[in-house]
């Protein structure tokens, strides 16, 4: 403001008179006789300009002072808003939002870091859980180990090689469960490296059939592979690949007694199919929404392996996630279950 009205008189002042003084030399040159009443015609301009020039200094200075202010006000007080939000914030009440506000700049700042806020909740929320259900899931084997521990150590029991099995069964069990969650935690946090490359998925169906067949007793299910004998490349990590389907093909020998696990693939435009079909206990319909949660377990779970960790479809779920693809899941309460998942063709 102040340099407008600075160049505005500055240029005013120096020009306005010499082009006044043209215009009379103009007006002389049709026959006007103004020689000698020039010198007070130049004086009632510049009497006349300098006067209208105040005015119009006073007047669009206080327009414009008052404009700027209303417009300061207008970005200042959401951002004391902010200010005063993020502070709340950071002092840990995370259910605090910005308002939606009528300048653009402003309001995109406000989607952006509730948008943040949101995640961060969602993540604090994740870590109460996981703290609280990995205290419930630590409890049962170290108060198992402490209690045949104390029975030994007092004389109640005497050491024999049952008592060491079910020690190193349960250590087993927590090196397992601290396995998972470091495993979990990288995928979740998408530092666990992924390595994708063209993979022709039919020799590792065949080969983890037979892998697991062999370790089927006879009472147990039939498991079999339904898929073309030739199929295309997926663009997967074979690693990571075989560890989803080791989990997967694992679960549907513990939950299913007898009947038959179908390993079947198929191919459906750009992507690839691969589903584990059993005959198992399934799962009711309350709890498909929490199959792929961390550390859920089916209560109708009573096959010979009910006591894994809990993570493993959550691992499963983030792995195939991390590969371009997306696993689900259809049950029927005592008539099985359908996990499938698709990859992207290479």
């Amino acid at each position: 403001m102040l340099v407008g009205v600075g160049s505005l008189v500055t240029i005013g002042k120096l020009s306005s008179p010499q082009f006044f003084i043209l215009h009379l030399e103009q007006l002389e040159g049709r026959g006007l006789r103004l020689l000698y009443a020039r010198t007070q015609l130049i004086q009632g301009f510049e009497t006349a300009w300098s006067r209208g020039t105040i005015w119009a200094v006073i007047v669009g200075a206080s327009a414009a002072g008052g404009l700027s202010y209303w417009v300061s006000r207008r970005i200042v007080q959401p951002l004391i808003e902010i200010e005063e939000i993020t502070q709340k914030f950071a002092s840990g009440q995370l259910d605090e939002r910005l308002p939606a506000n009528e300048i653009p700049e402003l309001n995109r700042l406000g989607v952006s870091f509730n948008h943040m806020a949101a995640s961060l909740k969602g993540v604090e929320g994740r870590r109460r859980e996981l703290i609280s259900d990995l205290t419930h899931e630590l409890r049962t084997p170290l108060t198992v180990i402490r209690g045949y521990l104390e029975e030994l150590a007092d004389g109640r029991i005497d050491a024999s090689p049952e008592i060491y099995y079910r020690l190193v069964k349960e250590s087993a069990r927590l090196e397992r469960l601290v396995n998972d969650l470091q495993e979990l935690s990288k995928a979740e946090a998408g530092y666990l490296a992924i390595n994708l490359q063209a993979v022709n998925v039919r020799p590792i169906l065949e080969s983890l059939v037979e892998k697991f067949t062999d370790q089927l007793l006879e009472d147990s299910p039939i498991l079999s592979l339904e898929c073309p004998p030739q199929l295309p490349s997926v663009l997967a990590d074979l690693d990571r690949l075989e560890q989803v389907l080791v989990n997967l093909l694992g679960n549907a020998i513990s939950y299913t007694e007898k009947g038959s696990i179908i390993v079947k693939a198929w191919t459906e435009t750009d992507k690839m199919w691969i589903a584990i079909i059993d005959t198992g206990a399934g799962i009711a319909p309350e709890d498909l929404p929490h199959i792929f949660e961390r550390f859920w377990r089916s209560g109708q779970a009573n096959g010979r392996n009910s006591r894994g960790t809990g993570i493993g479809l959550a691992i499963s779920r983030r792995l195939i996630e991390l590969q371009g693809g997306e696993i689900t899941v259809k049950s029927q309460l005592g008539q099985g279950s359908t996990f499938q998942f698709y990859l992207p063709l290479a």
